[in-house]
């Protein structure tokens, strides 16, 4: 297996970095080859010990594959974050966090961040991060990404409270009756911080070219759909014979008109249902004989797609996809980050995410270098949502429940 001229050279860099700090964080863009490159430097900084890769369900494949082609002198064990508790009582001498922002929740740590401090706290090992998009939403992301890590630049603070007195701009808003504190003014002071630590790397610097094309197609869903949707804006409960669905504050109303948009929902007993199969009939019509790869948000729209498809055309496993003629459904969140679609002819979402991370991640799995056109198309329903959601994460913003109550009144 040969490295990329650039590769190689980010390889030499991160060795210099991580020898002198213990830490590295390679900051690549999606496509550029994260993987094969942490793999190289651990060879270099591991010798003959053991590797512990730290990564998404859906990468450990692809992950293991890399390793085989690689072909190094140490002993890799690939594991996903939510398995934490079950990796073997090796002696870890490098570990390497995948889509390391993943950790990056405040002002308190998330469980992930924690056990992964644990874990470095107890084998003091060489730490390799990676992401495409370190700070998708804040600056303020950093912390928890780092704080197990001895040597990070910030360990004299004893939490992210007390690093926020120096490093973000906290401002006091009103939540209803309540004030909360919000931290996500991150200053940049904090990049410039982590900098040394850190090898940025781009798309464009590797000499991808590719050109990624949307394009948003409108589907009628059925009368009864938006008459279900109108109703229970006004009235704010839906009731059936057997099941309740609730629209009573503003956060369900947002949900369960997302859900219905593209014709599913979610009842307060938990069960799921499908209403409306008007946009699964449209991917599969418009779409015929294509191999694609269908994002979708809700449980219940990958329902939608098993019943249109049938088991003979769609699969939801990422191998099964990259070897037979079958298309691929996915979660958007789950299938986001750490893996390749690049069999897919077009990337098409049954729906969009509330998240501007999803919108940007997400969209570009199809990217090689040696691809020169990415299509991407969004399925949304007349009149629906969709349409403001996607105004406001193309901006890179989030779409949130004051974007709604704003759009409430045009829906």
């Amino acid at each position: 297996m040969e490295l990329r001229p650039y590769q190689k050279e980010i390889v030499t860099r991160g060795l210099q970095i991580i020898n002198q700090y213990k830490f590295l964080y390679l900051a690549m863009e999606v496509r550029t080859g994260k993987t094969l490159t942490s793999l190289s430097i651990a060879q270099n900084i591991g010798g003959k010990g053991s590797v512990l890769f730290i990564t998404k369900k859906k990468a450990i494949s692809s992950i293991e594959a890399d390793y085989d082609l690689l072909n190094p002198n140490y002993h890799l064990h690939v594991i996903n974050y939510e398995s934490l508790h079950k990796i073997p009582k090796n002696k870890w001498t490098v570990v390497i966090c995948d889509e390391a922002h993943t950790m990056g929740a405040f002002p308190k740590p998330s469980k992930r961040a924690k056990q992964v401090k644990a874990l470095l706290k107890k084998h003091n090992p060489f730490v390799i991060l990676l992401s495409g998009t370190p700070t998708p939403e804040s600056y303020s992301q950093i912390y928890h990404q780092i704080y197990g890590i001895p040597t990070n630049p910030f360990a004299q603070y004893k939490n992210f409270y007390r690093f926020s007195d120096d490093y973000v701009n906290v401002q006091v808003r009103p939540i209803g009756i309540m004030y909360i504190r919000d931290y996500s003014g991150g200053t940049k002071k904090i990049l410039e911080k982590i900098k040394p630590y850190t090898i940025s790397y781009t798309q464009k610097e590797a000499g991808f070219q590719v050109k990624t094309t949307e394009k948003i197609l409108t589907v009628d869903m059925k009368e009864k759909t938006y008459e279900w949707i109108k109703k229970l804006q006004k009235d704010k409960v839906l009731r059936g014979t057997e099941e309740v669905v609730l629209g009573d504050t503003a956060v369900k109303l947002m949900s369960k008109v997302h859900q219905m948009y593209s014709g599913t929902v979610k009842f307060e007993s938990g069960a799921t249902n499908v209403l409306d199969y008007s946009k699964a009939k449209f991917i599969k019509r418009k779409f015929e004989n294509k191999k694609i790869a269908i994002f979708y948000k809700f449980i219940a729209e990958l329902d939608a797609l098993k019943e249109v498809y049938g088991r003979e055309s769609l699969t939801t496993n990422l191998e099964e996809f990259n070897t037979t003629d079958k298309s691929i459904a996915l979660q958007i969140v789950s299938g986001r980050e750490g893996i390749s679609l690049k069999k897919a002819s077009a990337l098409i979402y049954y729906n969009i995410d509330f998240s501007a991370t999803s919108y940007w991640q997400s969209r570009d799995r199809m990217t090689t270098k040696d691809r020169l056109k990415n299509k991407v198309y969004w399925i949304f329903a007349r009149k629906g949502i969709e349409h403001q959601i996607y105004k406001a994460v193309t901006k890179k913003k989030d779409y949130t429940l004051n974007h709604f109550k704003r759009d409430f009144l045009n829906l």
